[in-house]
C-alpha cells in the first residue's frame, strides 16, 4: 500500500522511523509510532518545535509504516500545498492515516483554516489517525477560527526538543554511513562544535564536504574540514547552545 501524495512535493526518501535518532525526543517518537500503527489514544496527536527538530521526519516516517503495515496514508505538507486552498482536503478521511505538516500556514489562509476544521470533523468521525506538526502549539497559533484551535487541541501535544551534541553527533554518523563514507568521531564533533546546533545547517554542510572530498580525493579528516569551513567562512568559535 502507497503512501498518497499530492503532486508536485518535496518528499524525503530516507525518512523513517527506524532512523529516527531520537535522543530527548524518545517518548514522541514512540507516540508517533504508535499512532502510525492505529494504537494512538485520542483523536490526533500534535508535534510542536522550532526548525530541525525532526517534525517532517515523524511524519514522513509514520506515513511509511502506516503503508507498510496496509493501511493507506496521506502526507500533507502545508507550505507546498497552499495553492490548493480549502479543497485539498476532500476526501483524505478515507485514508487510515493522514499526516498535515506545516500548520502554520494556515495563519494567513482563512479559507484551509475552514476546509481542515471540516475535515478533521470528517476523519474523527470516520476512524481516520491524524497526525499534525508545527512550529507553535496550538493554543499559540494564530487562527481566526477558534473551533479549528479547538479541534486541534482535542488529542495529545508533545514538544520537540532541539538534539544535544551527542544526538547530533549519531545523526551526522548515520548520515555519512548511508552514504558510504567514514567520518571519524573526531572530524563530526569539530563540525558540531563549529556549527550552530541545527541539524538542518550540519547535515547541509556536510553534504557540501561530502562533494569536496569527493572532487579533491580527500578524507574527511579534521584540517580537510577546518579549511573548507574557513574558506566558506563558516569558521566560528565553539557555539554548543547556538540554535537556528
Amino acid at each position: 500500500m502507497a503512501v498518497q501524495l499530492p503532486l508536485d512535493i518535496k518528499w524525503n526518501e530516507s525518512a523513517s522511523l527506524e532512523r529516527f535518532i531520537a535522543g530527548a525526543n524518545a517518548e514522541s517518537a514512540n507516540w508517533v509510532a504508535a499512532a502510525a500503527e492505529g494504537r494512538n489514544q485520542g483523536p490526533a496527536l500534535f508535534l510542536h518545535g522550532p526548525p530541525a527538530t525532526g517534525k517532517s521526519h515523524l511524519l514522513q516516517g509514520a506515513c511509511k509504516r502506516a503503508a507498510a503495515n496496509g493501511t493507506p496514508a496521506a502526507y500533507l505538507p502545508l507550505c507546498q500545498l497552499g495553492g490548493y486552498g480549502a479543497a485539498l482536503f476532500e476526501g483524505f478521511e478515507q485514508a487510515g492515516l493522514v499526516a498535515v505538516d506545516d500548520v502554520d500556514v494556515l495563519e494567513v489562509d482563512d479559507g484551509m483554516q475552514h476546509g481542515l476544521f471540516h475535515f478533521f470533523n470528517r476523519a474523527v468521525e470516520s476512524g481516520c489517525s491524524l497526525l499534525f506538526a508545527a512550529r507553535q502549539p496550538p493554543a499559540q497559533l494564530d487562527l481566526k477560527l477558534a473551533d479549528l484551535r479547538s479541534r486541534l487541541s482535542w488529542g495529545v501535544v508533545i514538544a520537540l526538543q532541539q538534539p544535544d551534541e551527542q544526538t547530533c553527533l549519531l545523526i551526522l554518523r548515520q548520515r555519512a554511513s548511508i552514504r558510504g563514507l567514514d567520518l571519524p568521531p573526531a572530524t563530526a564533533r569539530y563540525l558540531i562544535r563549529r556549527l550552530p546546533r541545527s541539524i538542518a545547517i550540519l547535515l547541509d554542510v556536510f553534504d557540501d564536504l561530502d562533494r569536496a572530498s569527493l572532487a579533491q580525493g580527500r578524507r574527511l579528516t579534521v584540517p580537510f574540514v577546518r579549511g573548507y569551513l574557513n574558506q566558506q567562512g563558516l569558521l566560528g568559535e565553539s557555539a554548543p547552545g547556538t540554535a537556528s
